[in-house]
């Protein structure tokens, strides 16, 4: 009995992917960081809920992408060892039923509600905190979720870029002070850039499996030739616009914390360049590599205001 419920409860967590929800918690600390630095308003209390809410939010995305995934997932494991695509595969395996993961995006949706509730009503956090908590766990539980499906419409992309990008450091700043400080509309830029980027080449290792299966993604609609050249200019605008942050009034100290990742994301844009991207182990060091990124923009933007 223990050892089904040890190996239920590590299937589980497998499946709930712990260190993916770093590059939703990072700017949702971020936020919260800039409310104390330019508002002096903390509260460890309303910190604890967010934190919790996006959490739960991010188990939701994650568990619905496992359950109407698995074709797609099904057909990758076949084809590649990529950790950073083809989901957990703890599904195809026969590791985890199906039904778990669809009920627990539904339940952990629920209570990522039920938090937005107790922060809006309960501690007063500002007339606007359950809409923007449902413009990230809606788009986050329907981007895999049929019928809406966004992955299949070519705006999956789009939509995590905003969801883990501006949406969780404006909400954590405004559940603080229910306002949004104005310098969040260009800090969100290179996080949601890089987030976005993320997505994308972690599409090329599915690449054969989406089209089998008409997983109509962005890659799937434009191509490995022009996702190559989508990513490239993603990059390079997530360095640009990092690199002009102090003149809109973020402390000059962040250029010190990111440039230790310039060279990563250049590294990145060399090998798509030269096709090395072609080859699997490469690849898949290439999606670590992206994933760095994206956590070293948020982290150094979190450090230039500690």
């Amino acid at each position: 009995m223990k050892n089904s419920f040890k190996q239920t409860l590590t299937g589980w967590m497998i499946l709930s992917r712990p260190p993916f929800h770093i590059v939703g918690i990072l700017p949702f600390v971020l936020g919260t960081m800039l409310a104390y630095r330019l508002a002096r308003a903390f509260s460890l209390e309303v910190f604890i809920l967010g934190i919790a809410g996006v959490i739960l939010i991010m188990l939701s995305t994650y568990h619905s992408g496992e359950y109407f995934d698995q074709k797609e997932n099904a057909i990758s494991s076949r084809l590649h060892q990529n950790q950073f695509a083809g989901g957990t595969r703890m599904i195809p395996e026969g590791k985890m039923p199906p039904g778990v993961a669809l009920w627990t995006s539904i339940i952990t949706l629920l209570m990522a509600l039920t938090i937005g509730i107790v922060l809006q009503f309960v501690y007063q956090t500002g007339p606007y905190t359950l809409v923007l908590g449902c413009l990230g766990a809606l788009p986050g539980f329907f981007y895999s979720t049929e019928p809406i499906r966004l992955v299949k419409r070519g705006l999956g992309e789009m939509f995590i870029g905003f969801c883990f990008g501006w949406l969780p450091v404006a909400s954590s700043y405004y559940i603080q002070t229910a306002t949004i400080a104005p310098v969040i509309n260009w800090l969100w830029l290179p996080i949601g850039l890089s987030i976005f980027n993320v997505i994308l080449l972690n599409e090329f290792p599915d690449y054969e499996a989406d089209v089998a299966t008409g997983k109509k993604n962005l890659l799937y609609r434009i191509g490995k030739q022009e996702g190559n050249v989508v990513y490239i200019i993603f990059n390079l605008l997530t360095c640009l616009t990092m690199l002009l942050s102090p003149c809109f009034g973020i402390p000059f100290k962040v250029i010190y914390f990111y440039l230790p990742f310039v060279p990563v994301a250049l590294f990145i844009v060399y090998q798509i360049l030269n096709n090395r991207h072609e080859d699997p182990r490469r690849l898949e060091l290439l999606c670590g590599l992206n994933i760095a990124v994206n956590i070293g923009t948020s982290l150094a933007f979190i450090l230039a205001y500690i």
